[in-house]
């Protein structure tokens, strides 16, 4: 305005002016035109450049406000302002209508220029390098399989994106992209969202007192003895805890509680123990998997998570439920909206291979996507246990023995003495699982899967009275697991440590009687056996006069030399692996072993460790450490490798 003033001064200036003299009137006209169109130019470009910095200011959004919001991930809605004041004058509606012009030429071209963009994107508030983002979000929602996978792996190779990019894919994935993300091994973990709030504890409750009741309301009817006998004690021995930590006594009503001992130290964990492994136990059918869902056992297993981050053996018996609990397909949805997933995840990134082992059984049994196996309880694989591009051509099954378990059957020798030594390079660092460690790198074309199963040398120790498992039944067990996890779908070889040689001779004579497990037997390349006692052990006999084994197992008496079914499982199994054209090695231990502080023992001889069939191959080591190489070139592992290269070679270069 004061722009139009001054000009309208200016032109009455001259045309009121008088005239001048005629020798001075031309050039004072010219200065008059001169600073007239000075004052035009000038006043102009200070208009035209406010209009542009104006449109440009409302068409860029703040910065710094989109840098403090970006975490939230929100959605941005540009505000009107309500002082009416603001909007008055022909300036305001000339910016206006100019700024609505630039936005549809914007909307234009963006339809034309960004054509990938489906409806459900808009894509004119979206800046070039947010593009990336939604069409990958876009793609992992496609119906053709093949373009979610690729979206997935392209999300998990990113690493260049800003925090808020990460939880914008975060909060807009559906199930199926999470589980994939997690499963997969470049992965960050901004990825994943915090789990959902937990409900408060009921007033006057403790997490051990809620724990009771959910394993209070499972049914209770048709159960197997051992689950009844877990239920049971677990009930009132939790039941006489709550009892404690009210001011009541201690009362252990003769029933044998083999950690008698601790409770005194810690009985809320002690406690908590015994119902969660009642709840594995229940968790093992799919209707109490139902019912512990609906129950909110979801939520208060992870509040349990939580409380013991500095117990693996908690947290490990937690993981076996909510596994078994993902064999249930329609309970995904439960799992992963509770935020199971996400701590998953991160357990998968632990250096510790058992948490990340079950870490992994959980994540495969969630992925429908590219998993169509099923690994119940006791079965991990070890390899591969992220999403691979690697082809899977074979198995290496490793079974364990009496006492034994899934992975520390199968650590390296001298751990605490490679521990305290300096570090080493990267291949040769001490390994809690050479499998996992060693023969994955080596023969990354295998999948590599571990069998765990309880078992006992006294039944003065014996988890359940009731639970007295022969190898039979224990074989018929293991096998059904083992063929829902697939085995048997490609070639196999079978790598087993003392009794788990046994069980392994009667699976595959146990399938070759089954029509349905036929493809195991037809799939079998070769068996390892670790100091297997073919013809029987000394550990039996020792039972007469030692105390340990005052009572021994049935596992332990099936063992003995005079064993009748041990007998018959030895002649019947040479026979069928002559037939079948079986490739065998076996390895025998020619040290004695410490069994307690008091008994030395050579567990298997020479002459019981030999099949009849393939090599024989005696070590200096116990009994214990005949399957725990010292080091990744140390003869046994070395011998081992070069067994299943050259067992499985035809199949591998296929």
């Amino acid at each position: 305005m004061s722009l139009a003033a001054y000009c309208v001064i200016c032109c009455r200036r001259v045309g009121t002016s008088t005239s001048p003299p005629k020798s001075g009137t031309r050039w004072r006209d010219i200065r008059n035109i001169i600073k007239f169109t000075g004052s035009l130019i000038l006043g102009g470009s200070l208009f035209l450049t406010y209009e542009v910095l104006t449109l440009k200011k409302a068409v860029t959004l703040d910065t710094q406000v989109v840098e403090r919001e970006k975490m939230k991930s929100y959605i941005y809605v540009h505000t009107v302002s309500l002082d009416k004041g603001e909007n008055h004058g022909i300036a305001w509606q000339a910016r206006k209508e100019l700024h609505k012009a630039v936005r549809k030429v914007l909307a234009t071209s963006a339809k034309i220029l960004r054509n990938p963009f489906a409806d459900p994107f808009s894509t004119v508030d979206i800046e070039d390098h947010e593009c990336a983002v939604w069409l990958l979000l876009r793609k992992s929602k496609s119906d053709d399989k093949t373009t979610r996978l690729e979206a997935v792996q392209e999300m998990s190779e990113t690493h260049h994106w800003h925090d808020y990019q990460y939880r914008l894919i975060a909060q807009a994935c559906d199930p199926k992209t999470l589980i994939g993300l997690a499963r997969s091994k470049e992965s960050d973990l901004r990825f994943f969202l915090l789990p959902p709030p937990l409900p408060s504890l009921k007033e006057d409750s403790s997490t051990e007192e809620e724990l009771r009741q959910l394993l209070a309301s499972l049914p209770q009817t048709e159960l197997d003895e051992c689950i009844q006998y877990f239920t049971s004690l677990a009930l009132s021995e939790s039941s006489q805890s709550l009892a404690a930590q009210k001011g009541g006594l201690w009362c252990f009503g003769g029933n044998g509680l083999p950690y008698a001992e601790s409770f005194g130290e810690v009985p809320s964990a002690t406690v908590e123990m015994f119902c969660l492994e009642a709840i594995v136990k229940h968790s093992e059918i799919s209707t109490h998997c139902d019912k512990i869902e609906a129950n909110g056992g979801l939520q208060l297993l992870q509040r349990l998570y939580r409380l013991h981050k500095d117990c693996p053996k908690v947290q490990r018996n937690i993981m076996r439920i909510i596994g078994n609990m993902a064999l249930n397909e329609h309970l995904h949805s439960s799992i992963v909206r509770s935020g199971w997933v996400s701590i998953m995840a991160e357990a998968m990134k632990s250096d510790r291979i058992m948490e990340a082992s079950h870490a992994a059984r959980i994540l495969a049994n969630l992925d429908r996507e590219t998993v169509q196996e099923k690994y119940q309880d006791g079965v991990y694989v070890l390899h591969p246990q992220y999403r691979t591009s690697q082809p899977i051509k074979a198995d290496v099954l490793f079974i364990h023995g009496l006492m034994g378990a899934a992975f520390k059957t199968w650590r390296q020798q001298d751990s605490e003495q490679a521990v305290i030594e300096k570090p080493m390079e990267e291949e040769d660092r001490y390994t809690t699982c050479w499998p996992k460690t060693w023969l994955a790198k080596d023969c990354p074309a295998l999948r590599i899967i571990s069998v765990e199963y309880d078992t006992t040398l006294s039944d003065w120790r014996a988890r359940c009275p009731m639970e007295r498992k022969s190898i039979a039944f224990r074989s018929n067990e293991l096998l059904r697991k083992l063929r829902a996890a697939g085995v048997g779908d490609r070639p196999v070889v079978w790598i087993s440590h003392s009794m788990g040689g046994l069980l392994v001779k009667k699976m595959l004579l146990e399938a070759s009687k089954k029509p349905e497990m036929s493809a195991v037997i037809n799939n079998t390349r070769g068996i390892i056996f670790y100091s297997v006692p073919h013809h029987g052990s000394h550990l039996a006999e020792y039972s007469v006069n030692i105390r340990y084994l005052l009572f021994p197992s049935l596992e332990v008496k099936e063992l003995s030399k005079d064993s009748p079914a041990l007998k018959t499982l030895q002649d019947d199994f040479l026979e069928f692996a002559k037939d079948q054209n079986f490739q065998v090695l076996n390895f025998v231990e020619t040290l004695p072993t410490y069994i307690g502080s008091m008994i030395k023992l050579h567990v298997v001889p020479v002459e019981s460790a030999d099949l009849g069939i393939g090599d024989l191959i005696p070590v200096d080591v116990n009994h214990l450490n005949i399957c725990k190489p010292k080091k990744k070139d140390a003869f046994l592992y070395q011998r081992t490798l070069q067994f299943i290269r050259e067992t499985l070679a035809k199949d591998l270069e296929n």
